[in-house]
């Protein structure tokens, strides 16, 4: 069977091909992929080429598929895995494998697996850890999606606190504490703030940074100040650019103690900082922006780490029972991953989109891989509806959901749009 996919050959070459995928075996699986949602990691990835940790050193020789948030449909099932999986059956892929504790992974180090792909071949060692997981949810971006909110649930997992006295660690953020988030409104702050809120150990305090207005302005209407008050928080927006003193600030908002939780969401020296002179006692500082370089530093007070408890963790992705956490509250709407979601397009707009990744404003970057289209923001569909019938029956749906993306934005799109 021939399929389309988005390779890596080296630094800054990622092309898009045709070419024919090997005979599946009896301990693989045929899937046919229907989303991806492009990822920072994903850049990291196709401007490093093989000094990557996850990208193999002869990829020049051997491309790998990219994309790793992805979704689809199950097609063949070999003969090992048929008691467990089944053909038409969607599902989501935990990339994380840790297989043999090698850091090989879905959308990095795989010749026939990656999320930018119309058919893949799933290879044994993906089920052997559990990694492929059922997905019963009506969109396939929810599936996609999925594992960014991962990262993020595994983030929370990964922070600590202790008790006075005691050799004890208490995973997961403090309940009814302060709780910051640094550069929150983007894609994964969004995703940050809708699992803070709706998950059941909540802060009292959640103060929301960003230094885009139009970022802030979305997200407060996605998560409003009254609907967080309804679950016991104080929800705080707010630009540091617009601030004489943003410590002094921040610091009177938590009541003078600091905060108990801060999430650190940008690789900058001065955030990093920021965060530490912030922390209460025994407060937890997670560092969950990956830096693109690996000579990225901060200065940090040891002086509050011994006599203040305070401590500095970091997660890079999360693990299979963060992911099925995640498909769980999608499966009882607990959380909307749509939120996230700010741009659209098709195979064809992956390369270049992915290249420039940085550059390109709003939050995640959904791709569609079955079908070609120009990467989209949801808020220019609008505009674009004049003799775009495509366009205006999407506009018409976005309309509905107060912009944001659907599962009936999604069928139409599938169901109308050309396909690659």
């Amino acid at each position: 069977m021939k399929t389309k996919a988005v390779r890596i050959y080296g630094k800054n070459d990622l092309r898009l091909e045709e070419f024919e995928l090997p005979p599946r075996q009896d301990d693989e699986i045929l899937a046919h992929v229907i989303s991806d949602s492009l990822c920072l990691s994903s850049y990291k990835a196709a401007i490093q080429g093989p000094e990557h940790k996850r990208v193999p050193d002869n990829v020049h020789e051997n491309p790998t598929i990219i994309g790793h948030e992805f979704c689809g449909e199950i097609v063949e099932v070999g003969k090992k895995w048929q008691h467990k999986f089944h053909c038409g059956e969607k599902f989501a892929i935990q990339p994380a494998l840790n297989y043999q504790g090698s850091l090989d992974a879905p959308g990095y180090s795989f010749p026939f697996i990656g999320g930018d792909a119309t058919y893949i071949i799933i290879p044994n060692q993906v089920m052997e850890m559990n990694c492929l997981l059922h997905y019963e949810g009506e969109a396939f971006y929810g599936g996609s999606l999925a594992e960014p909110m991962s990262c993020i649930i595994g983030a929370f997992h990964t922070s600590f606190h202790t008790s006075p006295g005691e050799y004890v660690h208490h995973m997961g953020i403090k309940e009814k504490g302060n709780m910051l988030i640094l550069g929150g409104a983007g894609p994964m702050g969004l995703g940050m703030i809708d699992y803070t809120l709706h998950r059941k150990e909540r802060p009292l305090l959640l103060v929301i940074t960003d230094v885009d207005d139009e970022r802030l302005t979305r997200a407060g209407k996605i998560f409003s100040i009254s609907e967080a008050a309804l679950l016991g928080v104080q929800l705080i927006y707010l630009n540091p650019r617009e601030e004489k003193n943003i410590r002094t600030l921040l610091l009177s908002l938590s009541g003078g103690k600091g905060y108990d939780d801060i999430f650190v969401m940008a690789p900058i020296r001065e955030v990093v900082e920021l965060a530490d002179s912030l922390l209460a006692r025994d407060g937890c500082l997670n560092f969950f922006a990956g830096p693109t370089y690996n000579n990225f530093t901060a200065m940090v007070n040891f002086y509050n780490i011994h006599y203040l408890s305070t401590h500095l963790v970091g997660s890079s992705g999360g693990n299979t029972e963060d992911m099925i956490e995640a498909l769980e509250m999608m499966g009882k709407n607990l959380i909307n991953p749509a939120a996230m979601i700010t741009h659209i397009g098709g195979l064809n707009c992956v390369v270049d989109t992915t290249l420039n990744l940085p550059q390109i404003p709003g939050g995640k970057k959904l791709i569609y891989t079955n079908i070609e289209m120009e990467l989209t923001a949801l808020s220019d569909i609008p505009k674009k509806v004049k003799n775009n019938p495509l366009m205006k029956g999407l506009a018409d749906l976005l309309s509905e959901s107060n912009g944001l993306w659907s599962p009936r934005a999604e069928k139409y799109l599938l169901t109308h749009a050309q396909p690659i």
